[in-house]
């Protein structure tokens, strides 16, 4: 037995060496096998641009968690890992590395931008790889994939040109939301809303040809340049005889038409309604019912274009400010009044989203979404927790027209090409050579498509789709989704209604959602916060283990979670524990060997197993069962806890303390069972373990099997079978016998604690009890149960006959324990400290009764202290009088 652990648990003395020992020797890779089932997990790709921050920690540690617990079942588990090229981010990022460089993007042009941005991918596209390795990610990074790879760009032109041809896509003027920052149109889903105080303006424009005015209210004031109506409710008494009429609209001299349209709500407000199309998604559609025309008043920097008039130039905020005021100075001004209300912004840059109509290319999403929708309804795919269905169908129920088409260079370029001479579209995977018209030459469409089209399709594009590969018949559908809440309309849903429309077939079976990782207060962790904690400096102070587990324990499945440093070092001092342990029980082994005894036994027969054997035994079984049952229920921290609790409780502070006295002593038959005992425990806790801590579980479980002469060339835990519950080994006698033993040495040590008795200090325990069973308990379980009781001598009987009457008694749900007072105190110190104590209270009650006996005091002092007083005088009479009792008992 040469080899032996550490004296210490280092994390960096191993996680770096483990891992470098699991990529040499492939355990991350899985090939086709049609004799093992598969298993699949798909990452959610990373962008190029990240850096890994806590929430990818939680969102990795709970797939690598999953990936190991299958692995280790006998699935042939794929993890399939990739980056995300992530547009607009990326090309943002490159943006600014390029001012710094004194360099425009529009200098360099589309074809040397993208150069820059293949070599800044090159440069930084691979950081967050390395991070996810430092974690302990059991990818399979052979099968590494980008979305802009040759195959996913493939796929994605295969979908857009497919779904163009069956009338999906499509290509038309629809209200849009339109960053004027990033100058880029962004989908729905990139929208997040936020209070922003504001103003409603109530305006009136004057009714051509009579002395009426309408008055409304809007929160944009700008927009009335490019208004081509004003609506009623067509019912309205008060306005019904104003339709068909016309108003004048300021500032740009033109008169628009009165309307009515069942859009506008009589109660609420005016019962008035601008009516701006090209700015406004309600307006844009009153315009289609109404024929009106659409008049866009902005730049796409949201400054105002030439059909603004004499405001054009300005910013739209700087125009909504000089409109204002000069419609008050017109009397057309009615009021302004204060209002808060929700404010879309583009989740990237923080700018409020400016509502646009603009020709972009769309998805059709209401035919499409309907076997999204049904596949979670009839629980083909499961949303853990379940709870995230009314998100789901919160979205699907409100769903529009889905903005593919963005105004950017790094993507994949929609693959659309105009004829130059007769303007006509051929959507193509290749450049088209002739036109109907004749004419051979082609200019592609500008635009990038929206990056979430391309991660829409990862679940079947990583596995080789279009073509018709192996990998894809036989890893597809995917298993299991681990991702945060936060995108559930971003990506998980997109990639259901694709899998459906691409594949005939959902892409995964569950969908395990996780929460955001907040700082310690509950707040989101952001830069501008400075509240950020950083995944590898944990990991370099605490371990990957340390973080791994405390980002998976203590938390429900789907909800937020806060991150404490304290917790970290919770998690740092169970790995310990375990290094401890499992150092104490090789340590053992190697005594045994050097005294000739054999302590690599494979089995051992069960009578010479104890009590406390086969309930330590039993223990593991029932975890065993739990674990297995909670991890595949996706209760991951559930599980989890029950390990924790058992290797910290059962295993350590329990069994191995009652283990110590056999292991010391010179029984070769009974050291054999202990030492047989608790390497099978080890080595079924340890696997329970590794999904959470693979690299402390790998090197105890590698540096074991090297001890007992049983380390293959390719021995890992983590490919080693995972621990099944067998019924063999439920031991439900011994379990209530040891849990007997248990209660006993609780109820001693507290006895012991209320008296202040050090463990050094040892006393007789008699245990007396009228049934012969618990007496048999305790007559087998001696030598553990003196050891852990402090005990000098264990007496066990069935009466009280003998006991002295001043012994402490102490009574469990069993037996009543008897411990003579003189074997826990001296009795001399003891009546010294009693004197002294008597003195203290006798000059505490001289105090108070002359205090309470002084005239002066009595009638001075406020009632309050009065009660105060008294009521130690109570107190300090009735101590007294059990001092004075415990005295005259030790001086009989």
């Amino acid at each position: 037995m040469q080899k032996e652990l550490a004296k210490t648990y280092d994390p960096k003395d191993i996680e770096g060496r483990l891992y470098e020992k699991w990529l040499e020797k492939k355990y991350f890779h899985a090939e086709v096998d049609k004799t093992k089932k598969p298993f699949t997990i798909v990452i959610p790709p990373p962008n190029i641009t990240g850096q890994l921050h806590m929430g990818h920690a939680l969102d990795n540690t709970m797939q690598d968690i999953l990936i190991r617990f299958k692995r280790m079942q006998g699935f042939n588990a794929l993890w399939q890992p990739g980056t995300d090229h992530a547009s607009i981010a990326t090309e943002v990022k490159i943006i600014e590395a390029l001012k710094k460089e004194g360099i425009d993007k529009d200098q360099l042009g589309r074809e040397g931008f993208l150069k820059r941005a293949w070599e800044w991918k090159d440069e930084y596209g691979g950081r967050i790889i390395g991070q996810l390795k430092k974690l302990g990610s059991s990818c399979d990074w052979d099968r590494e994939r980008f979305t802009m790879d040759e195959g996913c760009s493939k796929a994605v032109e295969e979908v857009f040109v497919k779904m163009y041809e069956k009338g999906m896509i499509y290509k038309g003027s629809r209200i849009i939301n339109w960053c004027p920052v990033c100058h880029t149109s962004i989908s729905d889903a990139e929208v997040e809303y936020e209070d922003q105080a504001g103003h409603f303006w109530h305006i009136k424009y004057p009714v051509v040809g009579t002395d009426e005015y309408l008055c409304f209210a809007t929160t944009r004031p700008e927009t009335m340049l490019g208004d081509t109506a004003v609506a009623v409710h067509p019912e309205d008494g008060r306005y019904m005889h104003l339709i068909g009429k016309k108003v004048k609209l300021p500032f740009v001299d033109r008169e628009i038409p009165i309307i009515g349209d069942s859009y506008v709500e009589k109660d609420f407000g005016t019962g008035v309604v601008k009516i701006t199309p090209a700015h406004d998604p309600n307006d844009f559609e009153v315009g289609k019912r109404n024929n009106l025309p659409e008049i866009n008043i902005m730049n796409d920097d949201a400054t105002i274009n030439a059909n603004g008039g004499k405001f054009e130039g300005m910013d739209r905020y700087a125009a909504r400010k000089q409109i204002v005021k000069e419609l008050d100075e017109m009397g057309l001004l009615v009021k302004v009044e204060d209002y808060s209300h929700n404010v879309g912004t583009h989740d990237r840059c923080n700018t409020t989203i400016e509502p646009l109509i603009k020709q972009q290319w769309f998805v059709k999403m209401d035919e499409l979404i309907k076997p999204a929708v049904e596949a979670v309804k009839n629980k083909d795919i499961e949303l853990v927790p379940e709870r995230m269905e009314k998100v789901y169908f919160n979205w699907t129920d409100n769903i529009r027209d889905w903005c593919i088409s963005r105004q950017l260079w790094w993507g994949h370029r929609i693959p659309a090409y105009y004829c130059d001479k007769c303007g006509k579209v051929v959507v193509s995977k290749t450049t088209p050579t002739t036109c109907e018209c004749g004419h051979d030459h082609f200019t592609q469409d500008p635009d990038t498509l929206d990056t979430w089209f391309s991660s829409a399709l990862w679940p079947f594009s990583t596995l080789g789709w279009p073509e018709k590969t192996e990998d894809l018949e036989y890893f597809y559908p995917t298993d299991v989704l681990v991702t945060g809440y936060d995108i559930i309309f971003f990506w998980v849903i997109r990639m259901i209604f694709s899998g459906y429309e691409q594949m005939n077939e959902k892409p995964f079976k569950t969908v395990l959602f996780h929460g955001l990782v907040r700082d310690s207060q509950g707040r989101k962790m952001s830069k501008s916060l400075g509240n950020g904690i950083d995944p590898l400096e944990i990991i370099e102070q605490y371990g990957a283990d340390a973080l791994r587990f405390m980002l998976i324990t203590g938390n429900a499945t789907g909800n937020d979670m806060r991150f404490y440093m304290e917790r970290v070092e919770a998690a740092r001092n169970f790995a310990n524990k375990v290094w401890n342990a499992s150092r104490f029980i090789m340590m053992n082994m190697q005594q045994m060997e050097e005294a000739g005894m054999d302590a690599k036994v494979d089995s051992v027969d069960m009578s010479t197993l104890t009590d406390a054997d086969k309930w330590i035994i039993s223990k593991v079984n029932t975890l065993t069962k739990d674990v297995t049952e909670h991890l595949e229920k996706f209760d991951l921290g559930i599980a989890a806890q029950k390990v924790y609790d058992f290797i910290w409780e059962e295993f350590c502070d329990w069994y191995i303390e009652m283990v110590k006295p056999r292991l010391y002593g010179d029984d070769q038959a009974t050291k054999t069972a202990a030492i047989y005992t608790l390497r099978t425990v080890l080595d079924s806790a340890l696997k329970l373990l590794h999904p959470y801590m693979p690299f402390i579980t790998e090197e105890i479980f590698c540096t074991l099997k090297e001890m007992e002469g049983r380390l293959s060339a390719d021995e890992s835990v983590m490919i080693s079978k995972w621990p099944e519950y067998k019924e063999e080994f439920n031991f439900a006698k011994e379990e209530e016998a040891v849990e007997i033993i248990k209660e006993a040495v609780k109820a001693i040590r507290n006895a012991r604690t209320e008296m202040n008795v050090p463990p050094s200090r040892k006393a007789k325990v008699i245990v007396v009890s009228d049934s012969e069973k618990v007496r048999e308990i305790f007559a087998n379980s001696k030598v553990f149960f003196a050891s852990l009781g402090y005990a000098s001598e264990i007496v066990i009987q069935s009466d009280k006959n003998g006991i002295d009457s001043d012994a402490v008694s102490i009574v469990t749900a069993t037996a009543t324990i008897y411990i003579p007072f003189a074997d826990l105190v001296d009795i001399e110190k003891e009546i010294e400290r009693l004197s002294k104590e008597k003195d203290r209270l006798a000059g505490e009650l001289k105090r108070v009764n002359g205090m309470l006996a002084n005239p002066n005091f009595v009638s001075k002092a406020p009632e309050a202290k009065l009660a105060e007083e008294r009521a130690k005088l109570e107190k300090y009479a009735s101590m007294m009088a059990q001092v004075e009792e415990r005295l005259a008992h030790f001086k009989k």
